[in-house]
């Protein structure tokens, strides 16, 4: 399947350094809207090295970052976040003694014209943003804490769509879920991209990128192995490309 139009995110010819060794060597990817693109490789591939140039949190040595087509400067995680680009760590950065609603608007709360934090209006906001992303969540009056491993990326995901983003960098957002919160988490993927939004799926488990990937991005020792349509390609070819550092010849 070959992509056509503009893409939505290409980060081209990106290099990164440090202490003389190249982490990130001339990579060029690219996201399409509506599309999940998987990055995978071992530890100290790069992958997470060449993302957080887009997030924001590292600054690129070379190479250039196309938004729509136009070129931008990511110097940090602001700049990322006025190109509408939202990263959902691992660790999801919730507070945990806080409530959904008071988590989606920490540090961007909703303020009443007398200057008062307006609680029911942030509620009410919540209630709206979650039922377009899991209509079966119902845990608004508990800290996070409380809530299970698919919830809390529920709420980490809906504070990012609720503030625009068009752009979503997820690192294995299943990883430490059973199998009913993988599938939870799946399914708010997938309504993700119904909405138009681009995903770039940090991931070491194939069989995730298999399921949820539309292409895989392979890294090793901070090179491009390849992009693959994941249609075209086994679990196999998905882990030779990981191992060997070889593209499979039928996807070439």
């Amino acid at each position: 399947m070959t992509k056509t139009g503009t893409p939505l995110v290409e980060m081209r010819d990106i290099s990164i350094s440090f202490g003389g060794i190249k982490a990130v060597d001339h990579v060029t990817i690219d996201l399409y809207p509506g599309e999940v693109v998987g990055l995978l490789g071992h530890n100290g591939a790069g992958k997470s090295t060449l993302i957080k140039c887009l997030s924001g949190a590292y600054q690129k040595d070379a190479g250039q970052i196309f938004i729509n087509g136009e070129p931008v400067e990511i110097n940090n995680p602001r700049d990322a976040r006025a190109q509408n680009i939202e990263t959902i760590y691992q660790t999801l950065a919730l507070a945990d003694n806080l409530d959904a609603a008071s988590n989606l608007f920490l540090g961007r709360e909703i303020v009443s014209a007398m200057g008062f934090v307006d609680e029911s209006k942030m509620e009410s906001e919540t209630r709206k943003i979650m039922a377009r992303l899991n209509p079966n969540f119902r845990k608004f009056a508990v800290p996070v804490s409380a809530l299970s491993g698919g919830q809390r990326q529920s709420v980490a995901i809906a504070r990012a769509v609720y503030f625009n983003a068009r752009i979503l960098i997820m690192d294995e957002p299943t990883a430490a879920l059973g199998p009913h919160e993988t599938q939870m988490v799946s399914e708010l993927i997938q309504e993700l991209k119904a909405q138009g939004l681009g995903i770039f799926l940090i991931e070491h488990d194939i069989h995730n990128v298999m399921k949820l990937c539309d292409r895989a991005s392979v890294m090793k020792n901070g090179q491009l192995v390849g992009t693959v349509n994941v249609a075209d390609v086994t679990d196999e070819d998905l882990l030779s490309m990981i191992i060997l550092g070889k593209k499979p010849a039928k996807a070439a």
